[in-house]
């Protein structure tokens, strides 16, 4: 049966310029309607709409009763996208992201925030996630310790991302990339590109300069994410990025089976941000024997979050994604179960060896291993806290990424 669904594209990228001029592009087809919410007064609880059909645009302001991006997803960009799709003359669907909104909690409201009795993919489907970035501002971006806030484009109060998160997280969740303008040197080009190689592998580019979206949203390949949200267990490594280094970028996988010990891997963290542009992966902490943590890393920024419990403390397993329990199956230890240690670093002045070693000085020793579970409880735990988000009735996908103890 043809899928009646109006397709969805969405554009990201903290470029604002270049984002914008993608989404003219869009605009030019008098059957697309794009929708945009501008941001940058969140905080204090306005922001502007604008809505451009065809020879049709229309900026409104909005006063929201909470200033965040939760309550724009709910309150008025999922509404809005709906009353577009019942629209007879409106074939597609562009939603032009603010610089500081990630896709990824865009895609899991368009999948699970109900509104008026149904959710927005019964009616939308998302064709693709595209990422903008600038050539001559994305690496240094990518490897930075600035703030949002210290750039002024806080999405909320204590909104606590620094660049760095949020242009990886852009890149990472999309399905094809538009490179703008040009790169200052050669030596940033390369490097630029070889990074998106290991965040975005197989993914189709475009230059800004010559756009054609409709190709480009058309060579999106069909095995691409296309706005699914997956979660803490889903394969770290998408697609085939390359493993071996280029222009100093590199590539860590660290795999091991016996747990952390609490403090040494505190201790250790370091060695996931200095001269680190990505860390993603599910940690195994002895004092936390039957929940998985998950680390990610961008930049100066650094995120723990409970990632739920481990199949091997699960007994039902009849809810769960049947694509995890094949992986724990043939992986599975007849004394740890899936419990495991896997994360995947992006390097760029860090040593690969050095992060190797330290993380490995962090497990628990033969003698420690011996103690068991009941000592391992005992030990001191910095990763016993978690922080909650501040609109813990919004159930949207950022509460979900953003819950957790921030280090760093």
């Amino acid at each position: 049966m043809t899928d009646q669904r109006v397709p969805v594209v969405l554009l990201s990228g903290l470029a604002a310029d270049a984002v914008a001029e993608v989404a003219r592009h869009a605009a030019a087809d008098p059957t697309t309607a794009v929708l945009h919410h501008d941001l940058r007064e969140v905080v204090q609880g306005v922001v502007r709409r604008t809505l451009t059909h065809g020879e049709h645009r229309a900026t409104e302001v909005l006063e929201l009763a909470h200033g965040c991006v939760s309550c724009t997803l709910r309150q008025d960009l999922l509404p809005v996208a709906l009353r577009l799709a019942e629209a007879p003359d409106v074939r597609r669907i562009v939603l032009h992201l603010d610089p500081a909104m990630e896709p990824e909690a865009v895609c899991w409201a368009l999948h699970h925030v109900v509104v008026d009795g149904r959710v927005a993919t019964e009616r939308l489907r998302i064709d693709a996630v595209v990422s903008t970035v600038d050539a001559a501002t994305w690496f240094a971006d990518a490897i930075g310790e600035e703030s949002l806030y210290e750039r002024g484009m806080s999405a909320s109060a204590d909104d606590e991302r620094t660049i760095a998160q949020v242009v990886v997280a852009q890149v990472e969740f999309a399905d094809a990339v538009i490179v703008a303008g040009a790169a200052p040197d050669a030596w940033t080009a390369a490097r630029t590109d070889a990074v998106l190689d290991r965040l975005a592998p197989e993914l189709p580019r475009a230059d800004l300069p010559g756009l054609d979206l409709d190709a480009l949203v058309a060579a999106v390949p069909a095995r691409a994410r296309k706005g699914e949200v997956g979660d803490a267990h889903e394969p770290l490594l998408r697609g085939q990025p390359p493993l071996e280094p280029d222009c100093g970028i590199s590539v860590v996988l660290f795999d091991e089976r016996r747990p952390f010990h609490p403090g040494r891997l505190h201790d250790a963290l370091d060695v996931l941000l200095e001269g680190v542009v990505r860390t993603r992966g599910r940690l195994w902490v002895a004092s936390q024997p039957d929940a998985a943590l998950w680390v990610e890393s961008a930049g100066g920024g650094l995120r723990i979050a409970h990632a739920g419990p481990w199949l091997a403390t699960t007994e039902d397993w009849s809810e769960v994604d049947s694509e995890r329990v094949a992986m724990a199956s043939l992986r599975w230890d007849p004394y740890y179960g899936d419990r495991e240690q896997q994360l995947v670093v992006i390097t760029h002045l860090a040593s690969p060896e050095e992060i190797t070693s330290a993380l490995h000085e962090a497990l628990l020793t033969d003698a420690e291993l011996a103690e068991g579970a009941e000592v391992w409880r005992t030990y001191e735990d910095p990763f016993g806290e978690w922080h909650t988000d501040p609109c813990e009735d919004s159930g949207d996908r950022d509460s979900a990424l953003r819950t957790g103890r921030e280090e760093g």
